[in-house]
């Protein structure tokens, strides 16, 4: 499939970044889909775009659509999944991708029914600084991998309405940034972390404002994550090993890292990719994926990172309203 036709369920944020994206590499977005319908005419406008459906339930089927980046709350997803794979289209959906383990397994068996490519919207396993660190641990030049430490730390105003600390908008640490801090993890794991504990300090809403995790699995590799909501810490990721370590600022969309060689004290800057060009990287390997390399999406990992935070939220018995049904 070579010209690829992409619609985008919501107009936000990220929604806006994607328009850019596509249209830094010579493409655009084909249509556009929101609940008020005046809000995608505007963005229509703004970018150029040829459709807007009066109606955004058309998008799922518009026979023109190849692929929706769905980037909508995360308490939404899973119905627009579900309606999309069911109509055969292919979905990149904006992290978190579902709510819980349960919500992801459903909608992986119906995409593999209708044979179509889900992918989660995480820049982290498709910045090219990460592939690059990759093929060193892979060279065993560092050794085995023994520890990763994470930190996420946002400073939101601590006001109980907005997303953030909304329980009826899926809001909460875990779901929000702990799923970069996971991913980050996951991808630098052997396997998935199966012990898994934690402490919790909750908004006065109930989600999760503030949370310390610890992981470790069969391998003995261990990991400790600080996340936090209203309290600035930086995105700083760093991954032991035998014979060094690896230094990540900003690493949601990094790209450069400090590789530290602990027997001769040398270090090596490594750097590839743009952080402004983190949704092209995406953008492209979801297109490889549809074009059959779908494991370029690391789907995988998608899942055992969705497995890890729905077990530690059921462990601290927190469910969001859709949960509760």
């Amino acid at each position: 499939m070579s010209d690829i036709k992409w619609a985008v369920l919501g107009t936000g944020v990220i929604a806006n970044e994607m328009a850019v994206a596509l249209k830094k590499i010579g493409r655009n977005i084909y249509a556009v889909g929101n609940r008020t319908y005046s809000k995608a005419v505007d963005f229509a406008k703004k970018y150029g775009i040829e459709k807007v459906y009066d109606d955004y339930n058309d998008m799922f089927t518009d026979s023109d659509v190849d692929v929706i980046y769905i980037t909508t709350p995360h308490n939404t997803h899973i119905e627009f999944m579900k309606k999309a794979i069911r109509n055969g289209k292919h979905i990149l959906v904006e992290k978190s991708i579902t709510l819980n383990s349960r919500e992801l397994n459903e909608a992986m068996e119906l995409a593999a029914l209708h044979n179509v490519v889900i992918g989660e919207a995480m820049t982290i396993y498709h910045m090219p600084v990460y592939k690059k660190l990759k093929e060193i641990l892979d060279s065993g030049r560092l050794g085995k991998v023994n520890l990763i430490t994470m930190n996420f730390g946002s400073y939101k105003e601590y006001n109980m309405n907005n997303r953030f600390f909304n329980r009826n908008l899926a809001g909460g640490a875990m779901l929000d940034i702990g799923v970069y801090a996971l991913s980050f993890i996951r991808y630098f794991m052997t396997e998935k972390p199966d012990k898994l504990l934690s402490q919790l300090k909750k908004a006065p809403t109930g989600v999760d404002e503030q949370a310390g995790l610890l992981l470790m699995n069969n391998d003995g590799q261990m990991a400790t994550v600080m996340l936090s909501l209203h309290s600035k810490q930086p995105k700083r990721g760093m991954v032991s090993c035998e014979k060094g370590y690896i230094e990540i600022m900003e690493y949601p969309r990094a790209f450069e890292a400090v590789v530290t060689y602990t027997e001769s004290g040398e270090k090596e800057w490594v750097k590839d990719g743009d952080t402004r060009d983190a949704l092209i990287y995406e953008l492209l390997d979801m297109e490889k994926a549809i074009n059959g390399d779908k494991k370029c999406m690391l789907l995988d990992y998608t899942k055992d990172v969705m497995d890890m935070m729905t077990e530690f939220r059921n462990s601290w018995n927190f469910k969001y309203p859709e949960e509760e049904l």
